[in-house]
C-alpha cells in the first residue's frame, strides 16, 4: 500500500509539474506575437514571381514579425509598398531581408487586389492607399513606434503620397523612399498615351487595372495629387531612379520637384555601368545601399559600383 501511495503521490506530482509547464508554455505562446509565413530570399523579381505563383500570400523574408521591437538605432519600422500588379513577395524578397539584417523591423502586405490573388496593386489608388494606411496603423500599434518609414517601388512609391496628402500620413510617415516611382505618370514610350486616346479603351483597361489609368501622364488623379506641390513639410522624400526605366517614361517623371526635403538620385550618376531597369531596381544591390543611406543618413556609405545586368538578361 505504501508503494501505491508513493506511486499516486509521484503521479500527482508529475501531473502537477506537467500542468504547470503547460500553463507556462501556453502563457508564453499566447504572449508571443506571431510572424507571418515568409519565403526565401530571391536573386531577382522574375525568380520571386515564379516562386510566388503557387503561394502568392507569402510574406517576403525578414518581414511581418509582429513581435519586433524597434531599436534605438532604428526607431522607425519600415513598410514596403508594392508596384502595380506585384504582390509583396514578388516585389521585395531580397531587399526585405537586407533591411531586416540591418536591424529594422520590416513589414509588407498585399493591397489593391483580390485577397489571395497573384496580382495585387491594381485597384483604385485611393482604395490601395487606404488599405496601406490601415496596415500602417497596425504596424505603429504593434511596435509602439511614433512614425514609420516607407520604401515603395513604382506605383508603391507614388501612391503613398496620396496617404500623406489626404489620409493623415504626414503625421505618421517620417521618410518616403521611392524606387522608380510614377510620381508624374508614364506614357510607356507613347503607347499608353495612344491607348488612352482610343474610345472605349480606358474603360476596358480600368476594369482590369484601375491604377493603370490613374498613372497615365496627365491623368486627373495625378493632376489632383500634384496640385499645390508634390511634397509636404515634415516628410523626407528620396527618389531613386534608373536611366533605363522602361515603365515610367520618360524616366524623369519619377523625380519630385526640388525642395529642401527632396533628394532625387539617378543611379547612373553614381554608378555609370549600372544597367538596372524598372523591374530590377528593388533587387539592385546599389539601390539597396542607397535605401539604407536614406533611412539612416548619419551612417551613409558610398555604394560600391559594379556592373548589374538587366533583370531579363
Amino acid at each position: 500500500m505504501g508503494a501505491r501511495i508513493f506511486g499516486r503521490r509521484r503521479s500527482r506530482g508529475l501531473v502537477a509539474v506537467a500542468a504547470l509547464a503547460g500553463l507556462l508554455f501556453s502563457t508564453g505562446a499566447a504572449q508571443a506575437a506571431p510572424q507571418d509565413a515568409t519565403g526565401p530570399v530571391q536573386p531577382n523579381i522574375i525568380a520571386a514571381a515564379l516562386y510566388s505563383l503557387s503561394n502568392p500570400t507569402l510574406s517576403p523574408p525578414g518581414t511581418n514579425d509582429w513581435g519586433c521591437q524597434p531599436s534605438a538605432a532604428h526607431p522607425d519600422p519600415v513598410l514596403l509598398s508594392n508596384g502595380t500588379t506585384a504582390n509583396a513577395y514578388e516585389n521585395w524578397s531580397n531587399l526585405s531581408q537586407r533591411l531586416a539584417d540591418a536591424g529594422y523591423c520590416v513589414f509588407a502586405g498585399n493591397f489593391g487586389g483580390s485577397p489571395g490573388s497573384f496580382l495585387q496593386t491594381v485597384g483604385p489608388i485611393e482604395t490601395t492607399a487606404s488599405q496601406l494606411a490601415a496596415f500602417g496603423d497596425r504596424i505603429l500599434q504593434a511596435t509602439g513606434a511614433k512614425k514609420l518609414d516607407v520604401v515603395g517601388h513604382s506605383q508603391g512609391g507614388m501612391n503613398i503620397r496620396y496617404w500623406i496628402k489626404n489620409l493623415g500620413g504626414d503625421k505618421k510617415i517620417g521618410k518616403l523612399i521611392g524606387l522608380a516611382p510614377s510620381n508624374y505618370g508614364t506614357n510607356l514610350f507613347g503607347l499608353l498615351t495612344t491607348l488612352e486616346a482610343i474610345p472605349g479603351v480606358p474603360g476596358v483597361l480600368g476594369l482590369a487595372c484601375a491604377s493603370c489609368n490613374q498613372q497615365a501622364t496627365n491623368s486627373s488623379f495625378l493632376k489632383a495629387l500634384n496640385a499645390g506641390g508634390d511634397t509636404v513639410p515634415g516628410v523626407d522624400y528620396t527618389v531613386i531612379e534608373t536611366r533605363y526605366d522602361e515603365v515610367v517614361t520618360p524616366y524623369t517623371n519619377a523625380f519630385l520637384k526640388p525642395a529642401p526635403n527632396v533628394h532625387n538620385v539617378l543611379l547612373q550618376d553614381l554608378c555609370a555601368l549600372d544597367n538596372t531597369d524598372h523591374l530590377g531596381i528593388p533587387y539592385d544591390p546599389i539601390t539597396g545601399t542607397l535605401v539604407l543611406n536614406a533611412l539612416d543618413p548619419a551612417h551613409a556609405v558610398t555604394p560600391k559600383c559594379q556592373y548589374v545586368p538587366p533583370v531579363l538578361s
